[in-house]
């Protein structure tokens, strides 16, 4: 690259950087307060262009357009309003129509306070829209352009709170963990790879749900994993009653290594899927019905005559067979705990379906790097927890009362109960 190529690159400023040049040349700040004020005098003007492309959208023509008109109804002048922003009060005009049916939507009747604009913009992106669908919904709607680096900026904003929320301390003692992973697709050094995007779900001892954190590896490993536990231990977690997952390979050792008392728990779908693998199409449906009613049993006695049955009439299939047999341990477990206990503990259905929503804002493309997917998550992570509303787990009350008939877990609860975390 030759020098006046550097130099001529140099002086190429972004649309941004062109914006705020043009502001200084014209207002010449010397001050934070300074460009303030200059900010202020722009805000003016650029929500009254929205007010007027919202206008244009309610009557169906243009201000000045000439010709005939669909509507009787016309622009009526201006009311005065004074919004509160995120740099000061700043006063505009609203326009009016005559029917009074006017109803603007970037700045409602009554509201004054529009500092949550960049809060439209996160909603957006947390919806899983592109920079791109962002931008084209804000000028169809409001007649307002708004620049892919604008945006980008607006997300990037959330990445402090992002690493915040990551580093937060977590609480003591959680009842239940569910962890799971999902794969997505990051551009990097020129070519897409699928990472993997670990995720760990926890119920706490009044049955609300929160999500613990994020990690991203390049691939799914009992090693990794084993971090992210003493990670958890490290943010404040002392003791976990249950770990549900999906049988990877050495999870279940890395975890009791980090929380010794912890009951680990393989998901019962997990292993269904495993060995119907081994089964025909045809036998598909004979074969899930009899297996329901081995881990569907009231107790474990009658689970036992019913896996025996159950080993006996599918012998002809003894890979399918075998993966309950290796695994039968986690299935009598499941017996020691009541009924409500073990509905929550058959699967990992709860971060599956946090995975789910996850995957409805993923599913575009790559990602152009691990900042891009990251802020994205974290914004679909606030979406939940609106969701949830800090509501605690349906029937936690039975869930409470079966868990606290066994004593020890009854111990271990009471010991960070009542403020104890």
């Amino acid at each position: 690259m030759n020098t006046l190529t550097m130099a001529r690159k140099k002086k190429e400023l972004s649309p941004n950087r062109q914006l705020a040049q043009a502001i200084i040349d014209q207002y010449h700040p010397q001050s934070v307060e300074d460009m303030q004020d200059a900010l202020k005098d722009i805000f003016g003007p650029m929500f009254e262009a929205m007010l007027q492309g919202e206008m244009n959208s309610h009557l169906g023509y243009s201000n000045n357009e000439r010709g005939e008109k669909e509507t009787a109804n016309r622009r009526n002048g201006y009311s005065k309003k004074t919004l509160k922003t995120t740099v000061g009060d700043v006063p505009i005009e609203v326009p009016r129509d005559r029917d009074g049916t006017f109803e603007p939507a970037i700045v409602p009747k009554r509201k004054r306070d529009v500092s949550d604009i960049q809060d439209k913009v996160l909603s957006m992106y947390a919806k899983g829209m592109s920079q791109r669908d962002i931008a084209d919904t804000i000028e169809d709607i409001y007649g307002f352009e708004i620049s892919h680096e604008t945006i980008s900026e607006i997300t990037d904003s959330v990445l402090e709170q992002l690493e915040e929320w990551q580093n937060r301390p977590l609480k003591r003692f959680y009842t239940f963990l569910f962890v799971d992973c999902l794969y997505v697709a990051i551009r990097k050094d020129y070519e897409t790879k699928n990472y993997a995007v670990y995720v760990i779900l926890g119920y706490d001892v009044d049955g609300q749900k929160d999500i613990l954190g994020l990690w991203l590896s390049e691939s799914e490993s009992k090693h990794q994993w084993m971090q992210i536990f003493d990670e958890l231990k490290n943010r404040g977690v002392e003791d976990v009653l249950f770990l549900s997952m999906d049988g990877v390979s050495g999870l279940e050792e890395g975890a009791k290594a980090i929380f010794p008392h912890v009951t680990v728990q393989r998901c019962i779908v997990h292993l269904i899927r495993n060995s119907i693998k081994y089964v025909p199409n045809k036998d598909y449906k004979r074969f899930t019905a009899q297996l329901k009613k081995v881990y569907g049993a009231a107790s474990l006695k009658a689970a036992e005559s019913e896996f025996e049955r159950f080993r006996q009439a599918w012998s002809q299939y003894p890979g399918a067979v075998d993966v309950w047999v290796r695994n039968w341990q986690h299935v009598a477990q499941l017996f020691s705990y009541g009924s409500a206990v073990r509905k929550i503990l058959y699967t990992t259905n709860a971060v599956e379906s946090v995975n789910s929503s996850f995957r409805k804002v993923t599913k575009k493309g790559a990602f152009p790097n691990e900042n891009a997917l990251l802020k994205l998550l974290y914004l679909r992570i606030n979406e939940l927890y609106k969701k949830w509303n800090r509501r605690s787990q349906s029937n936690w009350a039975l869930v409470r009362n079966q868990l606290d008939m066994d004593e020890k877990i009854q111990e271990r609860i009471r010991k960070y109960e009542n403020g104890g975390f």
